[in-house]
């Protein structure tokens, strides 16, 4: 197994770890009628939902290595993957039964991620323009327009339009990852600051990764996990594959292309499958 794919794993297991602790932590905190950046001040209150957001740190920088070695469609299916760490976790922690779907849900993601395993190929992206990285960042802000919208429609409608922006925004980290130099330090900061001033596609993972954790956490207050969960795990690995295939040259090996389609297909069914697993009730309106 490459490092590419440990890292992604990774991620995934530290992301399933994550949201169960900011999944409880949202639940008990008071709701908001929009976008409320406050939120996440709040939220920081809660030793469950910054043990959550440090969790999600670790995901966040574990995958973004991936994607500098692997094809974001690899790299995207691994993460989505986090949610049959969640379900796991849930049973031994939270003594959340798996129901015999959960389990048939739990072997498809398993199989999957074998399959897209399998067909992985490493190497880094193709060199994108400047016009390029702009347009992600530009795409970046059309979200942020759409999440403000979208976050005055309240219960279920909301927590799904929420969750999607959330995916989309999501995907977008990582697709602004693949696209950075691979020259750009991820393991220097200083290097990396300096590297972020001259870099489009810089300012664009950090503002999408800001507005996805403020979006997903205002859909868990909308809604159920499943409501939330189901569009952002489609948003942020379907976009991204088809961003990369498109736009950056990933490619799975010769010959296994259609491995790779199943595999994936497999992997984001399963996932979403998953996430009807262990739903909390969201919190009163106050």
């Amino acid at each position: 197994m490459t490092w590419g794919l440990l890292g992604a794993f990774g991620a995934a297991l530290a992301y399933g770890a994550g949201s169960v602790l900011q999944a409880l932590a949202a639940r008990t905190t008071s709701t908001t009628a929009g976008l409320d950046p406050r939120l996440l001040l709040r939220l920081m209150r809660s030793g469950r939902y910054v043990a959550g957001v440090g969790l999600d740190a670790v995901g966040f920088l574990l995958s973004l290595a991936a994607v500098r070695t692997l094809p974001l469609f690899v790299v995207q299916s691994v993460v989505a993957g986090f949610l049959a760490v969640t379900a796991v976790l849930g049973a031994l922690v939270l003594r959340t039964p798996l129901r015999r779907p959960d389990r048939v849900a739990l072997g498809v993601v398993v199989l999957g991620l074998a399959l897209v395993g399998a067909s992985a190929a490493e190497g880094p992206a193709v060199d994108v323009t400047r016009a390029e990285q702009w347009g992600l960042l530009g795409a970046t802000a059309v979200l942020a327009v759409l999440a403000v919208g979208v976050a005055r429609t309240p219960g279920p409608r909301g927590a799904a339009a929420l969750g999607a922006v959330a995916g989309l925004a999501f995907g977008a980290t990582s697709v602004a990852a693949r696209m950075l130099p691979p020259s750009f330090p991820l393991t220097a900061p200083g290097r990396a600051l300096a590297t972020v001033a001259t870099q489009p596609a810089a300012y664009a993972l950090l503002a999408a990764g800001v507005l996805a954790m403020l979006a997903y956490s205002t859909a868990l207050q909308r809604g159920t996990v499943t409501q939330a969960t189901a569009p952002l795990v489609v948003g942020e690995t379907v976009a991204p594959a088809v961003a990369g295939l498109a736009l950056l040259g990933d490619a799975p090996r010769p010959g296994w292309g259609v491995v790779a389609l199943v595999g994936f297909g497999l992997a984001v069914a399963g996932a979403v499958a998953l996430s009807r697993h262990g739903e909390v009730a969201p919190a009163d309106e106050g």
